[in-house]
C-alpha cells in the first residue's frame, strides 16, 4: 500500500476517534531563516503591549485545534476539532501549518488558570483577528468583534469553571474582497501589487489577571515647549477614592514624580528634556501605581518620548515638516509588512526587529507603514531604534477585478480605533487617511475626525490622490522618478516613487514578477537609486520638498521592487552606497546652475523634424537646413510637468541644437549632469557620441549622470552640439533637455560658465 494511502486512512481513523491531526509547518515558495527558529511552546514570547505592561500574564500563542467552518449558521463545534494550527499565524501562511484559504474558521484551546490568580479579574486579549470574530468561553458567547487590525479584550471571569481546563473557542469569518471592509493589500486573487489574503488570528492571544478597578489605558502627550508630560491614567470601573502615582525614569534615574486622580489630566514637569529623534531616539520609562487607602491595587509600566511634530514656513514661505521645531527632510521606504512564510505575522521577534534595523542601516529616518497596522511590539522597535512612522489606514478597496462597495461605517469606525490604539506611539508622526483613491469617500470629514481624535500629529488626506486641500500634506506618487508637488498651503511630499526591480535567483517568489523598471546588478541598482536621490535634493532645494518614500524595503510576492529580497536573505545593493545616498538626501541640497538651459524658465529654440533623417544627424557635419525651428519643450498639453513650446504629437521626434560654452577652467566637470524631462524613451548625443539612453518617462525635469568621457568632449570657448531622438507609444509625450552644473549645499560661484549661446 502506498505511503500516501496509509496516511489518508490514518487521518480518517484519528478523526473517528476524536483526535486532531498533528501540527506540521508547511513550506511556501520562499521561507525565511527565522521560521526555522520557532519554538511552538514559546511563540512570540514577549509581552505584547509595551506601553502598558504587567508582570503577570499568560501567552496563549502556540498550537490550537482548528477546522474550517461550513456556513453562516453553523453551530459551535462540540469537543475536539479536526486539525491543528499554530497561533498567531494566519490560516493561509506556511507557518500556521495549514496554508489554505478558508473564509470561515473555528479555533479551540483548553487553558488552565493559575491558582495564584484566584480573586482577580481574568482578561482575555486578542492582538488582532481578521475579520469578524466571536469568542466563546466554556460555551458562552462573549461577543462579536469586527475589524482586522485592532486589539480587543473580554473579561472572562464570570464564565470560568471553578476547576479544570477552561475552553476557549473562536469563530472567524473573513470575506476579504467580498465584504467592503478595510483589508489593505489582501486579495483572493493575488497578482501585481496585491497579495495573499490573511484570515483569522494573526497577533498574540494572551491572558492577564487584574484587580476589579485597574489601569485600562494611558493617554500620553509630551509638550517639549513647556517641558512637561501630560498624562491621563484611565481606569476600569468606579475609581472614586483611588490615587494614581506616576514616576518618570531616565534609564534607572528617577527624574520626576507626581500623583493625581485617575481619569483626569496630570501635568508632570520634565526638566531639560532629552528629545527623541532618529539620531537620538531617547525614551523615558514610566511606573504607574493605582492606590486606594494607601494600598497598591494595580501597577503597570510604560514609556514615552519627548518629541513634537509640526509644520512651519521656511524663509521662502514654503511649509516644511518639523521634528522638535526644526526642519527635517524625511526619507523612508514603503513597508508592506508581509512575510513569505508568516504573511502578516513576522516569524519571530528577531524577524520583526530586522526590517526596522535594516531601515536604519540603510540610512533612512522614516518608514511609511503601507495600508497595514502592525503589532504593538513593531512600533516599540520603531520607537527604540528611532524610525519615524507614517501610519496608513488599511484600504477598503483596491484594484482587483471583483470589488464590493466600501462599507463606509466600518472604515470610519476602524480609522478611529486605529488612531486611539496607536495614540501613544512616539514614532508615529503622521496619519495617512487614504491611499491612491482606494475606496476614498468623505475625505474632508474623515480628516477632521482624525484631527479631533489627535491634534498632536500631522494628517495626510490621501497619499497619491485624490486631493481636497485638507490636512497638512500634499502627497504625489510617481514611478519610477520622484516628483515634487507645489502648494502654498500644505507640506510637499512624494509619498511613493522608485519601484526598481532586481531579481536575485533563488530568492524570488515567482518568475512572473512586477516592477516599474528593471536593473541587472547590484551596482546598477545603487546607481539608479542614487540618481533618484539626486533628484530629491534638487526638489528639496528648488521646490521645497519635505519628504519622500521609496518603493520599497523588501520584495513582496510578485513585486520585485525591494532593496531586500522577500525572504530577507539578500540585501540587493551595497548597504553603504544606499546609506550614503540617503544621508545626502536627508542632510544636503543640490543647487543647479544651467550651462545649457532647458526651457523651464525661458523657451529655447531647437532644430527638429518628425521624419526620420538619414546619416549622422547627431553630428556636426549634418545638414539640418531642411529641419524646422521651434521652441522647446516639445510635446502635448496635459503631459505631467510639461512646459509646451512646440506641439509634438507624432510617434518620434529628432532634435538638435548647437551651443557655445565659455571658460570652463574653474569648474569640476564631474559636477556636470544632463537635465532632462522625457516621455518616453530617448537617446541623447553630445558632440556626435551617444551620451545616454533613457527608458520610460519622467513627470518632471530630472538630473542624469554622464560618463566622464562624454563630459570631456565638451569644448570650452567653442561650438558644441546636443542631439536627441525621443519616441512615443502611449499617453502623454514630452522632451526637453539641457546641461547643468550641480553643487552640494551652495550654488555655483557666479560667472563660472558663460550663458549658453544658441548658434
Amino acid at each position: 500500500m502506498k505511503k500516501t494511502t496509509i496516511a489518508f486512512y490514518l487521518a480518517i481513523v484519528l478523526l473517528m476517534h476524536g483526535h486532531a491531526q498533528e501540527w506540521q509547518k508547511k513550506t511556501a515558495q520562499l521561507m525565511t531563516t527565522y521560521s526555522g527558529n520557532i519554538d511552538t511552546t514559546n511563540v512570540l514570547p514577549y509581552y505584547p503591549r509595551p506601553q502598558l505592561t504587567r508582570t503577570e500574564w499568560m501567552n496563549l500563542n502556540g498550537i490550537w485545534q482548528f477546522q474550517p467552518g461550513t456556513g453562516e449558521n453553523e453551530a459551535v463545534p462540540v469537543g475536539n476539532l479536526s486539525r491543528k494550527i499554530l497561533v498567531p499565524f494566519a490560516v493561509e501562511s506556511a507557518i500556521s501549518g495549514v496554508m489554505e484559504h478558508h473564509n470561515r474558521l473555528w479555533y479551540r484551546r483548553l487553558v488552565n488558570i493559575p491558582g495564584k490568580w484566584k480573586g482577580k479579574r481574568i482578561l482575555l486579549h486578542f492582538g488582532a483577528v481578521d475579520y469578524e470574530s466571536e469568542v466563546f468561553v466554556n460555551g458562552k458567547s462573549l461577543g462579536v468583534h469586527t475589524g482586522g487590525y485592532d486589539p480587543f479584550s473580554y473579561d472572562i471571569t464570570p464564565y470560568l469553571r471553578t476547576s479544570g481546563g477552561q475552553e476557549i473557542v473562536v469563530r472567524v469569518f473573513d470575506p476579504t474582497d467580498l465584504g467592503g471592509f478595510p483589508r489593505g493589500k489582501q486579495t483572493l486573487w493575488p497578482g501585481g501589487i496585491m497579495y495573499t489574503s490573511v484570515t483569522g488570528i494573526w497577533q498574540t492571544v494572551w491572558l492577564e489577571p487584574v484587580a476589579d478597578v485597574h489601569i485600562q489605558t494611558l493617554k500620553i502627550v509630551p509638550d517639549i515647549d513647556k517641558q512637561a508630560l501630560n498624562l491621563v491614567v484611565e481606569t476600569s470601573g468606579d475609581a472614586s477614592g483611588y490615587i494614581a502615582e506616576v514616576t518618570v525614569f531616565d534609564s534607572n534615574n528617577m527624574v520626576a514624580k507626581a500623583s493625581g486622580l485617575p481619569n483626569e489630566k496630570m501635568v508632570i514637569g520634565i526638566a531639560n528634556p532629552k528629545l527623541w529623534s532618529p539620531d537620538s531616539p531617547h525614551l523615558y520609562n514610566l511606573k504607574i501605581g493605582l492606590k486606594k487607602n494607601g494600598k497598591t491595587v494595580d501597577s503597570a509600566g510604560s514609556y514615552f518620548a519627548m518629541r513634537k511634530i509640526s509644520t512651519k514656513r521656511d524663509t521662502d514661505g514654503i511649509l516644511k515638516l518639523c521634528l522638535n521645531n526644526e526642519f527635517i527632510f524625511q526619507m523612508g521606504p514603503l513597508d508592506q509588512g508581509y512575510w513569505p512564510d508568516g504573511l502578516y505575522t513576522a516569524p519571530t521577534e528577531e524577524a520583526m526587529k530586522y526590517d526596522l534595523e535594516m531601515i536604519k542601516a540603510l540610512g533612512f529616518n522614516m518608514v511609511r507603514k503601507h495600508i497595514k497596522v502592525e503589532p504593538l511590539r513593531w512600533y516599540y522597535w520603531a520607537d527604540k531604534l528611532g524610525v519615524m512612522v507614517w501610519q496608513d489606514m488599511p484600504s477598503a478597496k483596491s484594484y482587483t477585478n471583483l470589488e464590493h462597495p466600501v462599507d463606509e461605517n466600518a472604515y470610519e469606525e476602524e480609522l478611529g480605533r486605529m488612531v486611539k490604539t496607536l495614540y501613544n506611539i512616539p514614532s508615529i508622526i503622521m496619519w495617512v487617511v487614504f491611499n491612491e483613491g482606494q475606496g476614498q469617500f468623505k475625505t474632508p470629514e474623515l480628516v477632521q475626525k482624525v484631527y479631533e481624535l489627535d491634534s498632536t500629529r500631522l494628517v495626510n488626506q490621501a497619499s497619491g490622490w485624490v486631493h481636497f486641500g485638507v490636512g497638512d500634506i500634499l502627497d504625489f506618487h510617481n514611478y519610477p522618478h520622484p516628483v515634487s508637488p507645489v502648494s502654498e498651503t500644505q507640506v510637499r511630499a512624494c509619498g511613493e516613487y522608485g519601484g526598481v526591480g532586481y531579481k536575485i535567483e533563488g530568492h524570488s517568489w515567482t518568475n512572473d514578477y512586477f516592477s516599474y523598471i528593471t536593473v541587472h546588478s547590484s551596482d546598477e541598482l545603487a546607481k539608479v537609486y542614487n540618481s533618484y536621490n539626486n533628484e530629491l535634493m534638487v526638489f528639496k532645494a528648488e521646490k521645497g520638498l519635505s519628504a519622500a518614500v521609496y518603493t520599497e524595503i523588501t520584495d513582496v510576492e510578485i513585486e520585485l521592487n525591494g532593496l531586500i529580497t522577500y525572504d530577507r536573505k539578500v540585501v540587493k545593493a551595497d548597504i553603504e552606497k544606499i546609506k550614503q545616498a540617503n544621508y545626502n538626501a536627508i542632510h544636503h541640497k543640490l543647487f543647479v546652475t544651467d550651462i545649457l538651459p532647458t526651457s523651464q524658465k525661458e523657451k529655447r529654440a531647437w532644430k527638429y523634424t518628425f521624419n526620420e533623417p538619414q546619416g549622422s544627424w547627431y553630428s556636426f557635419g549634418f545638414d539640418d537646413t531642411a529641419w524646422k525651428t521651434g521652441n522647446a519643450g516639445f510635446g502635448t498639453l496635459g503631459t505631467p510637468g510639461a512646459i509646451i513650446g512646440t506641439t509634438w504629437d507624432t510617434s518620434k521626434i529628432w532634435m538638435r541644437q548647437k551651443f557655445q560654452l565659455g571658460d570652463m577652467s574653474q569648474i569640476d566637470i564631474d559636477k556636470i549632469m544632463l537635465k532632462v524631462h522625457h516621455d518616453e524613451d530617448c537617446d541623447v548625443y553630445i558632440n556626435g557620441e551617444k551620451a545616454v539612453s533613457l527608458n520610460g518617462y519622467t513627470a518632471d525635469y530630472v538630473l542624469v549622470e554622464l560618463d566622464r568621457k562624454i563630459k570631456e568632449k565638451l569644448v570650452p570657448n567653442a561650438e558644441n552640439i546636443i542631439a536627441i531622438v525621443c519616441k512615443q507609444t502611449l499617453g502623454g509625450q514630452y522632451i526637453d533637455a539641457g546641461l547643468s552644473l550641480v553643487n552640494f549645499n551652495k550654488p555655483a560661484p557666479p560667472m563660472v560658465i558663460d550663458a549658453a549661446l544658441m548658434k
